[in-house]
């Protein structure tokens, strides 16, 4: 129903703290990321007609006894997906900065 907000929200605001973050975070990629698994989650919605271009735009809000359920929907597929590309993001930091450090040694060896 509307699981994608929780990603949504963290992109957001990731997206509005990126300058500030340094580059070896990599936070683009966490923007990319989550980004467009929202982009691909609200298509798949629109397509199942559990998002409308009109309001209230959650087919669920429309029925108050479908209120509760999209809630825990969200918090418990949207916050996990969104835990789990945080945690791929963070091991492919972690990969690519370790990479980098041993690069940097190898071309380090290398000139001196």
């Amino acid at each position: 129903m509307a699981c994608f907000l929780a990603p949504a929200a963290t992109a957001i605001i990731t997206t509005s703290v990126r300058k500030k973050i340094a580059p070896k975070y990599h936070l683009e990629w966490l923007n990319t990321m989550l980004w467009g698994g929202v982009i691909m989650l609200a298509v798949e919605h629109i397509a199942h007609r559990e998002v409308v271009l009109y309001p209230p735009f959650l087919t669920a809000m429309q029925n108050p006894a479908d209120i509760p359920v999209m809630l825990k929907e969200i918090a418990t597929i949207g916050v996990t997906m969104t835990i789990a590309i945080v945690l791929v993001w963070t091991v492919m930091v972690l990969i690519a900065n370790k990479a980098a450090k041993i690069h940097k040694k190898k071309i380090q060896l290398v000139t001196t």
